[in-house]
């Protein structure tokens, strides 16, 4: 592996995360609109308690992924954006469609507000499924606008790609609305969501196998470089395949047995599989006739985007950690936070807890005195390690104490 391939896999990465996690966002009005009867309140407020607390949150990935790909591979960016910008724009609209959904829904349930959430849940993945389908068929070529703006990505692959991420999203959301509601207690709503996830599950499988036959008619070399053997050597883009086709199975099973929590993770799997084996089979050309290598930017500015990537991520993962640490302990769920007995004044922290937080006080301390007192050099390179390490592991206690916390 050479420089030029970390950005890709941090993009890869990237990818996982927004399909994992925004994919069940984009789900779950779905199965909003189209509930019915006396559960169809319930069903609708469920999903807006589950997904409002880090709707918003999930779109950093799809960021992450945006501005590693300019900077590290620009030709690559300028290609994809000038050809696929169509999709693209319809995606951002619904990705704006689905935010009003969400700030509306929580003061409204409104018919207009629920079907407005549910169209843009449709349009954003199935938009950015196209724009994934356009690359894997090929029609995506380099330089400025040189593809068709319609026929690159309303052929077959694309809109197969886009209705398949259609259904995962519908699938994910069932799945982890079933196991939220399993935790907070309501067993009638985990059993209506898992029934819903059983459902969306044998669509999704089908509309996989659909799309392995229009793969194989229809952009036959990626389909041999993901699954065929006859001249291709690429193990582990299979072995993702398979994976992922075990761990629906075993999701659709755990399902069936009312496992939901196991299963939210299960399904997890099953999608970040085959996002891995796409990534695996689209090289070594990412666009028809450029390779990641040909394509990416020079060393100087890949090593610093790697650079400022680490020092963000340093803040972000603690930060996602806490968010989700929080929502998967139930402390956003209503009406359940747990009582806390009044702080007694002069109260201080346990003996443990003081040499820690000392520690961590007297790095971050030393390290901005290091920063901000040193023209450069190695004194600033280390003032700025000791800054990030101080503040980085002051959220992660923070996180930490909040999320164990017992009322």
């Amino acid at each position: 592996m050479e420089l030029a391939d970390v950005p890709a896999l941090l993009i890869l990465a990237g990818i996982i995360a927004y399909a994992v996690l925004a994919g069940a966002d984009f789900g779950a009005p779905i199965w909003a609109v189209t509930a019915r009867g006396e559960e169809s309140g319930r069903l609708k407020e469920s999903g807006h308690r589950s997904m409002a607390p880090v709707w918003e949150a999930n779109h950093v990935w799809l960021i992450f992924v945006l501005v590693v790909c300019w900077t590290a591979y620009p030709e690559v960016f300028g290609a994809i954006f000038s050809t696929l910008w169509i999709p693209l724009i319809l995606a951002c609209l619904g990705i704006i469609m689905r935010a009003i959904g969400y700030v509306a829904g929580g003061v409204t349930v409104s018919r207009s507000v629920t079907w407005l959430a549910a169209i843009a849940s449709l349009l954003v993945p199935f938009a950015l499924g196209a724009v994934i389908g356009a690359l894997v068929a090929g029609n995506v070529p380099p330089g400025n606008a040189e593809g068709d703006i319609i026929s690159s990505w309303l052929a077959p692959v694309p809109v197969m790609v886009g209705l398949l991420l259609v259904a995962t999203s519908a699938y994910l959301a069932a799945v982890y609305l079933a196991a939220d509601a399993d935790r907070r207690g309501e067993n009638d709503l985990a059993e209506a969501f898992g029934n819903r996830a059983l459902l969306a599950g044998v669509v999704a499988g089908l509309l996989a196998v659909t799309g392995l036959v229009v793969l194989y008619f229809d952009a036959r070399q990626f389909f041999d470089a993901m699954v065929s053997t006859n001249g291709h050597d690429n193990e582990l883009g299979r072995l993702c395949v398979c994976a992922s086709a075990i761990a629906g199975t075993a999701t659709l099973w755990l399902l069936s047995i009312r496992r939901y929590g196991q299963a939210r993770f299960v399904a997890a799997v099953a999608v970040a599989a085959i996002v891995v084996g796409w990534g695996l089979a689209q090289q070594p050309e990412v666009l028809p006739g450029l390779t990641i290598h040909e394509a990416a930017a020079s060393n100087e500015v890949i090593i610093g985007l790697l650079v400022a990537v680490a020092i963000g991520l340093l803040v972000l993962i603690p930060s996602l950690y806490l968010l989700y640490g929080l929502v998967l302990g139930g402390r956003f769920d209503p009406l359940t936070v747990p009582p806390t007995e009044p702080a007694r004044p002069g109260q201080e922290l346990d003996g443990v807890g003081r040499p820690i937080v000392g520690t961590v006080l007297a790095v971050a301390a030393v390290g901005g005195l290091l920063l901000f007192t040193s023209d450069g050099g190695a004194r600033l390179y280390l003032g700025l390690a000791l800054f990030m390490a101080g503040l980085v592991s002051g959220i992660v206690l923070l996180a930490r104490g909040l999320v164990r916390a017992e009322g």
